[in-house]
């Protein structure tokens, strides 16, 4: 089934992110944490990067919606993760996983089917993370290469088991790439905006989860938070690609689109 989220929905929920500026409490990894607060002040939103398991659990009653990365996994970093995760499901906000590098180690693998435990409201992860969990849930007998970060297999199978996914755990999924596929398992969008500079600038990966929980913290459809997540963030990607040629000077324009981008922006979005 299309997604039929239009432009219009993209620029209303835009709109309603930056009036209510929803906090987003990032259980996130070391590497991403100065990009993601960063791109998240910029849409229009509030970073905390409270990770201590000793108050990720409580801070969640102040919080809009939560991020949980495993970017660099620890047993400290996986108790808050859990607690936090915990927290979220029993209060009701939504969050999102970043399920980094899973499929690369039994640890990362084992966290993440810890994690799955809370229900996460939606998985975003690049294509072999996303095939790397459907085959440890069983959904598949492909083995996913493990590519990094930034990794990327078959979009075919990427769509077939992000669905698959997405029934599994009764949650949105996004595997993101040169080509976007979100999917809440019957719903599906494919986004193709973006620069390829975007692979090149760590962690904004990681910061697209955090801002995919940005925006299920302003509407109740998950689907089409994500949606708008991934559009918003694609098009910024072209926007700053206009004028930058080299990932660091891509990493300046790209915040900085994000600050600038609107409604009217969004209306060059290519979903499928």
């Amino acid at each position: 089934m299309p997604s039929h989220v239009s432009a219009r929905d993209l620029g209303r929920l835009l709109d309603s992110l930056r009036r209510k500026r929803p906090l987003v409490q990032c259980v996130t990894n070391l590497v991403s944490m100065d990009v993601t607060a960063n791109v998240l002040l910029a849409l229009g939103a509030s970073p905390a990067m409270v990770h201590a398991p000793e108050e990720s659990g409580e801070f969640i009653g102040l919080a809009d919606a939560l991020v949980c990365n495993i970017g660099t996994l620890s047993q400290a970093w996986l108790d808050s993760l859990e607690t936090a995760a915990a927290a979220a499901a029993a209060k009701g906000r939504p969050w999102a996983l970043d399920p980094v590098g899973v499929g690369a180690t039994q640890v990362r693998n084992a966290a993440v089917e810890r994690l799955l435990v809370h229900r996460p409201t939606a998985i975003r992860g690049n294509a072999s993370e996303i095939i790397a969990m459907a085959r440890n849930a069983g959904l598949t007998e492909q083995v996913a290469s493990f590519k990094g970060v930034d990794g990327f297999d078959s979009g075919d199978d990427a769509l077939t088991l992000s669905r698959r996914l997405a029934q599994r755990h009764r949650c949105v999924v996004a595997a993101t790439g040169a080509v976007d596929i979100v999917t809440d398992g019957s719903r599906v969008a494919k986004l193709s905006n973006g620069s390829p500079l975007m692979a090149r600038v760590t962690a904004l990966g990681c910061a697209l989860s955090a801002v995919v929980a940005a925006f299920l913290a302003v509407t109740d459809d998950s689907f089409e938070a994500v949606v708008a997540a991934v559009a918003v963030y694609g098009v910024a990607g072209d926007m700053a690609a206009a004028g930058a040629l080299r990932p660091g000077s891509f990493r300046v324009a790209f915040i900085d689109a994000l600050d600038a981008i609107g409604a009217q922006d969004l209306m060059r979005a290519k979903i499928d």
